[in-house]
């Protein structure tokens, strides 16, 4: 069997109840309820904002990494295929790169040393969604979320009945820590304690490779770094039809079976055709408690562009997370990143982060790109 992307298959399936609810999602008024606004970077400001929308015109969004992603996925969909397939097949680029640390091959590890996957997909016109979670020795996880949602009458399923059911589907087992990974989850069980019997770079009297210790701040710079990884790509075709997909490794050394947001559907990915599609990257156990995806959507139909709507949603985190003294600064501002990413209907798209500095990737039709995130707050020590 082969673990390509049934494209056939899938069409026959939803092609019906898609080509109806793209009828009534158009004819519906949708686009009127919310408008066609111009939008500004929100409050908090900083980005580019979402750009107004173009009757007729492809959108695909994604977190930064997501060039190539979003690229694939206008090109597919601009040859006639579902954007249900084109976002998986955009985000599988980055699932086989080993040098995308963030997901699929390559990504790292729980804390024994072992890579779990999560991915979710979900297909505007039939509102319908599928999803992995902690799926173990296979690359492309949101292949498999794909097959749940076009084969069965579940949504989730996890663990090692996720890999059996990927097998049955004619997906390959294969080893997905790199040596490059592998070496740095051993350098973080060096670093993780300073009681057990691992020696932290600066307590080695030496290095076997020869370089210096790390001092405390660059190993909390190094390890804050790699602390997690993701990648969200939504997409709107011309007929206005929607489609969203995540996929990720999770939080890297995680505790084994740790599940984020990024297979959860309503916090790492919601779709709703008769608005739009969201997703988050970054801190998942916030995107989970803000229901965070299904929020930005929410926010759209009521009104806000989706820059608007991803800033509001951020500002209720921030509001909420106060409550765990652990989570903010000293300022009573967030210690953490999360990032979040819409596409509307009509084509607008806006993304928004936490803290200021990150960018996300989009092409609109005119070529694919990264621009910068809109913000709620500046970077620390500004």
């Amino acid at each position: 069997m082969s673990n390509h992307i049934d494209r056939r298959g899938f069409l026959v399936s939803v092609g019906a109840a898609a080509g109806a609810a793209a009828t009534a999602g158009l004819a519906g008024g949708a686009l009127g309820a919310v408008g066609q606004s111009q939008s500004g970077g929100g409050a908090g400001g900083g980005g580019v904002g979402a750009r107004a929308g173009r009757a007729g015109r492809v959108c695909a969004i994604s977190s930064a990494n997501g060039v190539p992603a979003v690229a694939r996925a206008v090109e597919r969909i601009r040859a006639g295929v579902d954007p249900a397939l084109a976002v998986v097949e955009g985000v599988g680029i980055l699932e086989a790169d080993p040098n995308d640390k963030t997901v699929g091959l390559g990504g790292r590890p729980n804390e024994f040393g072992i890579v779990e996957l999560d991915a979710s997909v979900m297909h505007g016109p039939t509102h319908k969604a599928g999803s992995v979670a902690s799926v173990q020795n296979i690359m492309h996880p949101a292949q498999v979320a794909l097959k749940v949602l076009q084969y069965t009458d579940h949504v989730m399923i996890v663990g090692d009945g996720a890999r059996k059911f990927a097998i049955a589907h004619g997906f390959k087992e294969e080893n997905l820590l790199t040596e490059e990974t592998r070496q740095e989850w051993m350098q973080w069980r060096r670093h993780r304690s300073e009681i057990d019997d691992w020696l932290t770079d600066s307590q080695m009297d030496w290095k076997p490779d020869g370089t210096r210790p790390l001092t405390n701040t660059e190993k909390r710079a190094e390890l804050e770094e790699r602390s997690a990884g993701t990648i969200h790509c939504s997409a709107v075709t011309p007929a206005g039809d929607l489609a969203g997909c995540t996929t990720t490794s999770g939080l890297a050394y995680k505790i084994p079976g740790r599940v984020g947001d990024s297979p959860i559907i309503g916090a790492g990915l919601f779709t709703d055709n008769e608005v739009g599609s969201a997703g988050a990257t970054g801190r998942g156990e916030e995107a989970i408690q803000s229901c965070g995806a299904h929020s930005v959507v929410m926010e759209m139909a009521n009104g806000k562009d989706p820059t608007e709507a991803c800033l509001a949603v951020l500002k209720k985190v921030a509001d909420r997370v106060r409550r765990q003294r652990r989570l903010v600064d000293e300022r009573g501002r967030p210690n953490f990143n999360l990032v979040l990413y819409a596409v509307r209907k009509d084509g607008a798209y806006g993304s928004a982060c936490m803290i200021e500095g990150r960018e996300f990737a989009v092409d609109d039709g005119t070529g694919a790109r990264r621009e910068k995130c809109a913000f709620l707050f500046e970077r620390r020590g500004d």
